[in-house]
């Protein structure tokens, strides 16, 4: 009975921390997100930059994650977005979706210091699968970087 009883909770363990570790994010993870980014960056920029891109200090959870910009030359700085890493070191005012949509601009054009706007695009959720599906990134400016959290529709 015991062994069945442990069995039983471990499983039902198993599920619950499968779906957290998987779960789509919402607009208030994005925010939430986005200000854990922002006062870390305040305390410490180039450490926070290198935590994100490491994946490190809960900086991915489930599909949320952050990613920041130079505002000076627009170049992407941290992302911890496996499926998008290689756009590190790259202008984010380039970037286009498969679509052709030209989101880039948008992104950078709403990362202004003291707002939260939200810019609507499409890009690959991390994890296996690389398909480009419906996003909404929170964006803000601080410290001289465009930083956004998003969240899949």
């Amino acid at each position: 009975m015991f062994r069945k009883l442990v069995i039983g909770a471990l499983g039902a363990m198993a599920v619950l921390f499968s779906t957290a570790a998987f779960a789509q994010g919402t607009a208030a993870d994005a925010k939430a997100m986005l200000e854990k980014t922002v006062a870390a960056i305040k305390a410490d920029k180039a450490k926070t930059l290198d935590q994100i891109n490491k994946d490190e200090n809960g900086f991915l959870v489930g599909d949320i994650y952050p990613f920041c910009f130079n505002l000076s030359d627009g170049l992407l700085v941290a992302n911890a977005n496996l499926n998008v890493k290689q756009l590190l070191g790259k202008d984010v005012r380039t970037f286009k979706d498969p679509t052709g949509d030209l989101y880039g601009p948008r992104l950078y054009d709403e990362a202004k210091e003291g707002q939260i706007n939200e810019v609507s695009y499409m890009s690959p959720k991390p994890g296996a699968d690389k398909t480009w599906v419906p996003k909404a990134s929170l964006v803000t400016a601080v410290a001289g970087l465009g930083c956004g959290v998003g969240y899949y529709k």
